[in-house]
């Protein structure tokens, strides 16, 4: 059962009430002292208290502007004021905040330039606030812009979190409208020395009620303003109201209220335009306070009795501070009857003597109460920002209660425990690479446990042994080259003992010399031979109670309880990181294994691709490595990140990796009419055939009466014709014969030949091939005669699924794909006129760039790896527009995707490694470059950079044979080409 929330008091309360208490016991004492001088009381009770009110409200106006005309004045010197961009403006940001935290009440700080630039720092306390601006979750600060030039005005929004981290950006135009040249603050600033302040009115943002104070500073035409909320003045007013009813506002000379002990909200009434105002004395519902809202001021700092409906109230006006027509005054109205309660009944001198006893004792120990209870409030205030993980500020209070400023110290302990831990964390957390987040590592535990020295182990996949990867000592800090295993015979005593009991944590002890020598070998060799050491050992266990390291903290200066916890607690952090940081490198070289393992089996899959895919690689980097460091052209500015390296690799790895999907048949393809296997087998078996059937013509003929004769010379005539197209068919068959159209006609000429075919041809084959057979035409009533050579409908295979190239698709491809998957015709086959591929078997080869490309979008890289598949699926395309399988031209292609393109062609020319060709010698592949530069292939550029960097010889040293490596006159293909880059965009 949850119980009601008891109702707290702050502390000085508690020591004023019991103050009060004292005092009225000994007014009981002295009640015969009373008198009847009521009327004086009521002057001297509500000067008393007009004066009380007035001093706590002039301290509270002098804590709001004050901090604020200090954080002004600062802010007029910083760097700020002279920066000419938002991200130069950005980089001062964190000084601007502190400086806006340094004012509690500081709504908002901004400076205006003489250009008209504008940025505001605002403070997003409340989530009414986070709604007009528009800001996203976990906004706590927003920073307003206005940048201006000749040809457009930027407003910029760019909200920030508690950390001062970047959380979103937004442009937003209708912002651009604001002018800060033409508000007053502005113009008042810039016309005279010193802080200006304007005169209060409501806060657009939350509608609070506030004023600008403003400076210019020694830029011309540069102000820095910032904004004050008076909310606070308010609760001022309600903690010195002496009466129920008592009613207390301060106005300006212009009775406009600026704050209110009877509302903690002031109403906001509109004017004529509908934008809200502050409130008047006419506008709030306080009947002993409305007379002054339009008659003259009664004198100031005099009581005056004032009748109405509710009954007699003392009225008392008194300035709060003037400055110039700027006055604030403090309005008091106390109900006589509410003030006289206690006095009347006294009367006489009992009620002099108590108020006279009050007047003298309450001051005192209201002062008294406060001394004890400030040191307590500050505390709170530092708890709270604890809470916030605001651990910045140091904890500067001081009590002269003993036990209040052992508090004290023991907060101020505290905070710099939790700075120095969240400081070892993101600095850890933020080392990306493995090998320096180890020494980073040590060194911030040496430093967070204050010691001399230390040694960092890493376990072992088992947790048996230990390895020594780093040691430091003071200033000095060595990596093991060759880390050697540790038994735990070998480990120092106190580390064993840490190890054996991991829910203890961190153990202090001591460390002989023979111990640090056995583990340290030939590393500090200063370390050797020294006495022994205060100790502290660490041992490092992962999420799954797993030991991954250990930790051995040397020289340590203090080993006490606390610091062993802290160091305990630091401890996990460690090997988390340790943890994190080894799955990421273990992910990375599995990841760099799948990569190499499908470029290997690509390689290994047809002889006629080699080490292709481990060699286009090397050549690629060779040539981004050349473009970085050029100082000239058009690589002056060219430069990759160790992220965009990572790319270059990946990309470059799988650049072929669509070749997966390219059938072997095709790849291999030697004659025109090989498929699975070469076909002119079957061909010569038809020409056996119809030789075979011309030797029984000719015994049928003998026969029938013929001459022999005249038969077997006849027979002897066909069966060299047969011999002699029979050759010529085999040898438009080789690729390497070209078929003109009159061989092609040819071709069509033998293929006209028929052979009796008596058996079902749709006999012992697939039920893919035999639906072919069906769909195409019915079977024929046998026997059948054939042609020698035909083109059938059964040898047209329609695509399995649709192509990846078909128009519209989302890679925008534009590679016109075939009607048909393959065209097994034999006629059509026979007669391709250049080499052994079909256009359909082209389109095929070309495919795999295509699919290289679904195939590498479908994977989720992060981000720095998302051009790899623009990368590894460029290196087809042509500068002039007119590659594969997009069409790109040479400006919509990264860099490297055009340094992969001749890298791609320079290897192909060079292999030597293909079944199908030899290597081409240094020179000739270069030359051939050059007629492909000359006709808009590769990149003029990349070209350039390919000869004038040496990576041609570079190249050629590592991967071409010694005898194909001979001179180039570099010069002679450094000449500016006709085809001009620009003009093949």
């Amino acid at each position: 059962m949850q119980t009601a929330p008891q109702r707290r008091f702050s502390l000085h309360l508690y020591l004023t009430t019991l103050f009060v208490a004292l005092l009225a016991l000994v007014g009981g004492t002295l009640a015969w002292l009373a008198t009847s001088r009521s009327a004086s009381i009521i002057e001297a009770a509500a000067q008393d208290v007009s004066v009380r009110v007035v001093r706590e409200a002039r301290s509270e106006w002098q804590q709001l502007l004050t901090p604020a005309e200090s954080a002004v004045a600062m802010m007029a010197e910083q760097p700020l004021v002279r920066a000419g961009s938002l991200e130069d403006r950005l980089q001062h940001l964190r000084l601007a905040v502190q400086t806006l935290a340094s004012a509690p009440a500081a709504a908002s700080l901004y400076v205006a330039y003489a250009n008209g630039d504008f940025l505001l720092v605002r403070n997003v306390r409340s989530a009414e606030e986070a709604a007009v601006l528009k800001a996203p979750a976990g906004t706590r600060y927003a920073v307003q812009s206005i940048e201006r030039d000749a040809e457009r005005d930027v407003g910029t929004f760019v909200f920030l979190d508690a950390q001062q981290q970047e959380i979103q950006r937004e442009i937003r135009p209708d912002y651009t409208r604001y002018d800060a040249r033409e508000r007053d603050w502005y113009t008042r600033a810039v016309a005279q020395a010193g802080v200006v302040r304007t005169e209060p009115y409501v806060f657009f943002t939350n509608r609070k009620q506030g004023l600008t104070l403003a400076q210019r500073t020694a830029v011309q035409g540069v102000v820095v303003g910032i904004d004050i909320e008076l909310d606070t003045l308010s609760e001022v007013l309600r903690r010195q109201k002496l009466t129920p009813n008592t009613q207390m506002v301060l106005m300006d000379s212009q009775r406009r209220v600026l704050a209110s002990a009877s509302s903690s909200t002031l109403p906001l009434p509109v004017d004529a335009q509908g934008k809200p105002r502050l409130a008047t004395l006419a506008d709030l519902p306080l009947p002993a306070l409305s007379s002054l809202a339009a008659a003259p001021l009664p004198s100031v700092s005099q009581p005056q009795s004032v009748q109405t409906d509710t009954g007699r109230w003392q009225v008392v006006v008194m300035p709060l501070q003037e400055q110039a027509a700027q006055a604030v005054m403090l309005a008091l109205a106390v109900p006589e009857d509410e003030l006289l309660a206690g006095a009347r009944a006294l009367r006489n001198e009992l009620l002099l003597a108590i108020l006279a006893t009050l007047a003298v004792a309450l001051p005192a120990g209201w002062w008294m109460a406060r001394q004890i209870s400030r040191p307590v409030h500050q505390l709170a205030r530092h708890a709270r920002a604890v809470e916030r993980f605001d651990v910045s500020t140091p904890v500067d209070v001081h009590s002269m209660v003993k036990e209040v400023d052992d508090l004290a110290r023991a907060m101020q302990g505290m905070k710099r425990t939790i700075r120095r831990f969240l400081d070892i964390s993101a600095a850890v957390a933020s080392e990306e690479n493995f090998d320096r987040l180890m020494p980073r590592l040590l060194n911030e535990m040496i430093d967070a446990g204050e010691a001399a020295g230390g040694l960092l182990f890493l376990a072992d996949g088992q947790g048996r042994t230990l390895e020594l990867v780093v040691a430091a000592h003071l200033a000095e800090t060595q990596t093991v080259a060759e880390p050697r295993a540790l038994a735990p015979e070998a480990w120092p005593q106190v580390l064993r003992l840490a190890v054996a009991s991991p829910e203890a944590g961190a153990l202090a002890g001591r460390v002989t010399a023979d111990e640090l020598q056995r583990v340290l070998g030939t590393l500090l060799p200063q370390r050797r031979g020294e006495a022994d050491h205060d100790a502290v050992a660490v041992p490092l266990f992962n999420r799954q109670h797993q030991l991954v390291g250990a930790l051995l903290l040397l020289d340590v200066r203090r080993s006490d309880q606390a610091m062993l916890s802290f160091v305990s607690a630091l401890s996990g952090t460690a090997a988390v990181s340790l943890e994190t940081r080894e799955l990421i490198r273990a992910q990375k070289e599995l990841f760099e294994s799948f990569i190499r393992m499908i470029a290997s089996a690509i390689d290994a899959k047809s002889p006629y691709t080699g080490g292709h895919c481990a060699r286009v690689p090397e050549l690629t980097k060779m040539l981004a490595r050349a473009a970085c460091e050029a100082q000239d052209g058009a690589f002056a500015d060219f430069q990759l990140k160790p992220q965009d390296w990572e790319a270059v690799h990946v990309g470059a790895w799988l650049h072929d990796c669509g070749k997966m999907t390219t059938p072997e048949f095709v790849v291999d393809k030697a004659t025109k009419l090989e498929t699975l296997y070469d076909r002119i087998h079957e061909i010569r078996m038809r020409f056996e055939v119809l030789k075979r059937d011309a030797e029984i013509r000719m015994w049928k003929s003998v026969v029938a009466g013929e001459v022999s004769s005249t038969a077997h010379a006849r027979l002897m005539h066909e069966l060299a014709e047969l011999d002699h197209e029979f050759r010529y068919v085999a040898m438009c068959n080789e690729g390497d014969e070209f078929v003109s159209p009159e061989r092609a006609a040819r071709l069509r000429e033998i293929g006209s030949r028929t052979w009796m075919r008596t058996l079902d041809d749709r006999l012992g084959i697939s039920r893919e091939e035999r639906q072919r057979k069906a769909t195409a035409q019915p079977a024929p009533t046998l026997p059948v005669a054939e042609p020698l050579l035909a083109d059938k409908p059964e040898h047209l295979i329609p695509h399995d699924t649709p192509p990846v190239t078909a128009p519209g698709n989302r890679w925008g491809f534009n590679m016109t794909a075939p009607e048909w998957q393959y065209n097994r015709g034999e006629l059509a086959n026979l007669s391709v006129p250049r080499g052994t591929l079909t256009p359909e078997e082209r389109f095929k080869i070309n495919d795999h760039i295509a699919q290289t490309i679904v195939m590498l979008s479908q994977l989720p890289f992060p981000k720095h790896l998302q051009q790899v598949p623009e990368m590894a699926g460029s290196h087809h395309e042509k500068m002039d527009g007119k590659g594969y399988p997009r069409g790109l031209k040479g400006p919509e292609m990264s860099p490297v995707a055009r340094m992969m393109a001749l890298a791609d062609v320079f290897e192909a020319l060079t292999a030597v490694d293909r079944p199908y060709k030899e290597g081409k010698k240094l020179s000739e592949a270069i030359r051939i470059l050059s007629f492909m530069k000359r006709d808009g292939h590769i990149d003029p550029d990349v070209f350039e950079l390919f000869l004038r960097s040496g990576v041609y010889r570079l190249y050629a040293a590592q991967f071409m044979k010694p005898e194909l490596i001979d001179a180039v006159d570099v010069d002679s293909y450094l000449v500016k080409s006709n085809t001009d880059f620009a003009e093949m965009s």
